[in-house]
């Protein structure tokens, strides 16, 4: 047997070493610290076994095609490989063989490439286009195959079957036959002997449509789970929830800052968080501290620490006083110096201040407001 396809086998053991070959040259220079070790990846074990597959389809499709041939061509005397499976297959070695020399000896940034399903990106594409390229040359054969097995048109034209005309489209035809409808004259041949009130069991097949949706959820079950429990290239709804949760503070604490250096007079609020009253103290201590002292106790200007307020006590008016500003009885703006949020925290501090009586306090200088 071996030496009867003796051809085509080595055609076969040269294109699995060019593979490799592919394979050796994708292998960076230094190790990576990132991918899981090859032998290790269950991913590389089933793409190895896909890849086994398909060389086992491809080596079985051209044992046909050359059954195929030998009544066609003139090859079949010396038990050569047809020149089309020939052809396809040196084909893929070609095309695996010409990266190999490219790729030459991979360089040491080949240490942070990018990582796909615990391998470096260029592995995993190589183990990629060798199944599509093995794919490409089963649908190559299948093309030649169908081509050998299809009726000689002269002789489908000597036997006057060409002349016919096409017939009409049916639709109840192609209804049943999309279905595997059977014919009541054949229902004898698979009626189960089970009567019911006159209704009989037929041993009827599923329908093409309903096996191969079954067949579709197989796959897209498999592609599921290797996707979601064993590769872990997708979240799952619960690691889903807890990233959508991550995201929306991260935008809501970025909308917040916005918010916040978009406040004036008329929307600012009492701030009382902690953060946001010592972000206040230090800006007060660091500049206020020379007309109003270091607690608020007054000297140039008023004591802050009382009931008493020159210009109004709420949030808005003591806001309003720092941002504009009394140039003449010697308060300068601040909106130039502050955002309004650090004016904010600043006018939250103040009023914080209430009732806190330090020494050496000014007298109370304004209107009483409670």
């Amino acid at each position: 047997m071996f030496w009867k396809y003796k051809r085509l086998c080595f055609l076969l053991a040269g294109f699995v070493a060019c593979v490799g070959v592919r394979a050796q040259g994708s292998v960076p220079a230094a190790p990576q610290p990132g991918p899981m070790a090859a032998l290790s990846n269950p991913f590389v074990w089933t793409m190895l076994l896909v890849m086994v597959f398909l060389l086992v389809v491809i080596g079985s499709l051209a044992n046909l095609l050359i059954n195929a041939a030998r009544k066609n061509w003139a090859e079949q005397k010396s038990g050569g490989v047809p020149t089309a499976a020939a052809s396809a297959l040196l084909l893929a070695m070609v095309v695996f063989s010409r990266p190999a020399m490219a790729q030459g000896a991979p360089s040491v940034a080949s240490v942070t490439t990018p990582i796909v399903n615990g391998l470096n990106d260029n592995t995993f594409y190589m183990i990629v286009s060798v199944i599509g390229v093995e794919v490409l040359v089963i649908l190559y054969l299948l093309f030649n195959v169908n081509k050998l097995l299809k009726p000689d048109e002269a002789a489908v034209i000597e036997a006057g079957v060409a002349g016919r005309s096409r017939p009409a489209f049916n639709f109840s035809q192609w209804w049943a036959r999309v279905n595997k409808f059977r014919p009541v004259t054949e229902e004898e041949g698979i009626d189960t002997g089970h009567d019911y009130d006159g209704i009989h069991e037929l041993d009827n097949k599923l329908p093409p449509w309903w096996k191969y949706g079954f067949y579709a959820t197989i796959i897209f079950a498999v592609v599921y789970l290797w996707r979601y429990h064993v590769s872990h290239s997708a979240p799952l709804q619960d690691e889903e929830y807890t990233i959508a949760v991550a995201q929306a503070a991260v935008q809501k604490e970025a909308y917040l800052k916005m918010a916040a250096n978009n406040v004036d007079e008329n929307t600012v609020k009492l701030l009382t968080s902690p953060t946001d009253l010592e972000a206040g103290k230090a800006i007060f201590i660091g500049t206020c501290f020379a007309c109003h002292g270091k607690n608020g106790e007054g000297g140039v200007g008023p004591n802050l620490t009382d009931s008493y307020w020159l210009h109004g006590g709420s949030i808005q008016e003591v806001f309003k006083t720092i941002k504009y500003g009394w140039p003449d009885k010697g308060m300068k703006s601040w909106k130039d110096d502050y955002s309004p949020s650090q004016i904010a925290q600043i006018a939250s501090y103040v009023k914080s201040l209430a009732g806190t009586n330090p020494p050496n306090a000014k007298a109370p200088q304004g209107t009483l407001i409670k």
